[in-house]
């Protein structure tokens, strides 16, 4: 029976809890697939969950728990004991077991580990566990496909078929020396349509990407994107075969990196969820509100250099949102496109002139449209020519500025080793507030001979 999820089913499976109806949590969520039953699960709270865990079949449960957020996760897992959590495991591959196994204190892991039936995944989950979450050694799985370069096809075919059992998805196999060196890869169609007694050597394709395992995460992402990988091999530094990484876990670490980057150019210092702590999320968020506030303040005492300026022509002050606000959106727009290409590992240093020439025609070309229609609103508006020459030269030359120091402060950033999103968001913003009123009360002094 397929069942949408509704606020109307979430409210039915709350109940069916509470009065343990086992009969109707099992009807409707037999056919769900597990990310639809994580959805109803987020909606319940630790003990529910539990309850609704241990009805589903252990498999389901696996994947549920593998695909839980980090912070529910560990929050519901304490309701669980070390055995429990281990039947759980047992059917995971072996980089969501190392996921769960970093959240649990000391001895609650090594309690699942030594209840595990499998020795062979006990042992990848322990040598899993020596490397850092943000490597390429703690993305992989040790799960993968691999036969021996002097192997005939017959004996490929028949490993093939053995370690499948252990392998959800087969996307390759690679091929490895006596040493267990990674030498190449062939397509699990290449070995069917070859003859049984061709050996190994005679058929495989050498060309192989494959990645150390001390690599960051943004190189593993940066590399299975440049060359459009569905897996890729890790090895270590003398090329030995460790495990592979496949798109699913790149997937995720592309979304914690997209967060990131978000969080940071909106002026958010720190990783936080919607239901973290109040001092949490005030603390995010304070450091560039402060920043901000300090911005303010600079452009409120800046503008009382001009105040017998504004006091001789009050209409000057009308146009000072106007300008801070175009100069900070030109500077967002333009430092984003920057920080997207920096965050893609791509070269901009070697021609950096032409990206700066680039950059000029284009705010060139939106500098003289923003100035030539705020001119004729101006005037059309107020009848004032020398009025309307000032707010649109003075947002011309803002435009040009706030694009040029939108391109130029990321990668400056960069070159120095400073995260450039950091740049993006209440930082060029203020500096741009600031330069657009010395620009705009500068011309505003030139053209009415103040």
């Amino acid at each position: 029976m397929q069942v949408e999820i509704t606020r109307e089913y979430i409210a039915q499976v709350d109940e069916a809890v509470e009065r343990k109806d086992a009969a109707f949590i099992l009807s409707t969520m037999e056919d769900m697939h597990p990310a639809d039953i994580t959805t109803v699960l987020y909606e319940l709270d630790a003990e529910q969950c539990k309850y609704v865990m241990d009805l589903l079949p252990p498999e389901i449960g696996a994947e549920i728990l593998s695909d839980l957020d980090y912070d529910i996760r560990t929050n519901f897992l304490h309701n669980f004991t070390s055995k429990e959590i281990a039947r759980y495991v047992n059917l995971m591959d072996s980089d969501d077991a190392v996921d769960i196994l970093n959240e649990q204190n000391v001895q609650t892991r090594e309690e699942v580990i030594a209840l595990l039936d499998n020795e062979e995944k006990s042992a990848a989950i322990l040598d899993l566990l020596h490397y850092e979450e943000d490597c390429a050694g703690g993305l992989m799985a040790k799960e993968l496909i691999k036969v021996n370069l002097n192997w005939r096809v017959r004996q490929c075919i028949e490993e093939i078929r053995r370690q499948a059992e252990d392998v959800e998805r087969i996307f390759t196999v690679y091929v490895v020396d006596n040493r267990d060196k990674l030498v190449g890869r062939v397509s699990v169609k290449t070995l069917l349509l070859a003859k049984d007694d061709k050996l190994v050597q005679d058929i495989y394709n050498p060309d192989v990407i494959s990645i150390e395992s001390f690599k960051d995460e943004t190189e593993v992402v940066s590399v299975m994107q440049k060359y459009d990988l569905e897996s890729i091999p890790v090895v270590n530094i003398q090329g030995r075969l460790l495990g592979r990484i496949t798109i699913d876990d790149v997937v995720d670490v592309m979304q914690e990196q997209a967060e990131l980057s978000r969080q940071l150019m909106t002026g958010i210092t720190e990783s936080v969820e919607e239901d973290d702590s109040v001092f949490r999320i005030s603390r995010s968020r304070l450091p560039w509100l402060i920043i901000g506030m300090v911005g303010g303040l600079l452009a409120a005492q800046f503008m009382g250099f001009f105040e017998e300026d504004i006091a001789l022509l009050p209409a000057v002050a009308l146009f000072v949102p106007l300008i801070t606000a175009t100069g900070g959106n030109v500077g967002i727009q333009s430092s984003s496109i920057i920080i997207q290409t920096l965050s893609s590992n791509a070269v901009v240093f070697e021609n950096f002139m032409q990206r700066i020439f680039k950059v000029l025609l284009v705010a060139l070309l939106n500098a003289i449209i923003i100035s030539v229609l705020v001119f004729t609103f101006t005037y059309l508006f107020r009848h004032e020519f020398t009025l309307s020459l000032v707010v649109s030269v003075a947002l011309f030359s803002v435009v040009l500025l706030a694009s040029l120091m939108g391109t130029i402060t990321p990668m400056l950033l960069d070159r120095f080793g400073v995260n450039p999103a950091v740049a993006a968001g209440p930082f060029i913003t203020t500096a741009n507030d600031l330069l657009g009123l010395g620009i705009y009360f500068a011309v505003a002094h030139m053209l009415y001979n103040l």
